[in-house]
């Protein structure tokens, strides 16, 4: 009987833990739409996806194209695969810390924890809504791109691998703005701290020239950069090349940023809660 009944209370336990995960989902879910509904209200909030990518691969193209390449139709072919990957750690590590910061500041948060919802349901809706952010911005990449001459030399299979692996970079690597979102109380400090943390990251790679015409400090700097991997594979998969070690490597990275700061930023979020 005592056996009955231990296997009934663990059965009621896991059915009990299932529920509050799914419950979870669903939050982030619906809070991803209020994300949305609030972006659809104001598609000003949209600007940074639309401007961003055309702004930096017209002053990348026409600003080194001829002196790099010797030709911006060369020269576009070569940087359009580490622009794609820019704009999209630019988009995702920009604007989710500041729009949670700003959430936090006007008390909507406050507002949020007085529901019977899991505690880390408002951030992950609020990440999962800005993937909007991220299909707009690659969209617009593409466009303009092929207005410039740009043309993928693979299929189009490879182009949308090439999209959603910086796409996944970038969401991954936007928890840690997230993080710093949460952590500090001023939205201007915030902005600072993110444009300070993304560029080295961004423009510390063969994204603009190549490796090895780079001094020997900043070369060992390329090679353990994480956005390097990921540029590497964009090439690849845009313009051909080797793609498996590099893909490999970023989908790792990628992992242990979400693995490390998503859990972090969950965990500062309750405690100034």
């Amino acid at each position: 009987m005592s056996d009955i009944v231990l296997e009934a209370g663990a059965g009621v336990r896991d059915e009990a833990a299932g529920r509050r995960r799914f419950r979870l989902a669903r939050h982030s879910l619906l809070l991803a739409g209020r994300s949305l509904t609030k972006t659809r209200r104001n598609p000003g909030l949209l600007g940074d996806a639309v401007f961003v990518p055309i702004v930096f691969l017209l002053l990348f193209v026409y600003l080194f194209g001829g002196a790099v390449a010797g030709s911006t139709r060369e020269y576009l072919q070569y940087v359009f695969p580490g622009v794609l990957v820019m704009t999209m750690l630019l988009v995702g590590m920009l604007s989710t810390g500041l729009s949670i910061n700003t959430d936090i500041k006007k008390g909507v948060f406050d507002r949020f924890r007085s529901l019977p919802i899991g505690r880390s349901a408002p951030l992950t809706g609020i990440v999962l809504g800005d993937l909007i952010r991220y299909v707009l911005a690659a969209a617009v990449l593409f466009a303009t791109g092929y207005l410039l001459g740009f043309r993928v030399e693979t299929d189009a299979p490879s182009a949308v691998a090439a999209a959603a692996l910086a796409t996944a970079l970038g969401f991954a690597m936007g928890w840690i703005n997230v993080l710093i979102g949460v952590l500090i109380k001023e939205e201007v400090v915030v902005q600072t701290v993110a444009f300070l943390g993304i560029f080295p990251l961004a423009f510390g790679t063969d994204m603009v020239v190549p490796a090895d015409t780079l001094p020997g400090w900043l070369q060992a700097w390329v090679r353990v950069n994480p956005v390097s991997d990921a540029v590497e594979a964009s090439r690849g998969l845009l313009t051909g090349g080797p793609v498996a070690g590099a893909a490999t490597m970023t989908l790792l990275w990628s992992a242990g940023f979400l693995a490390v700061f998503c859990p972090l930023a969950v965990y500062a979020y309750r405690r100034r809660s």
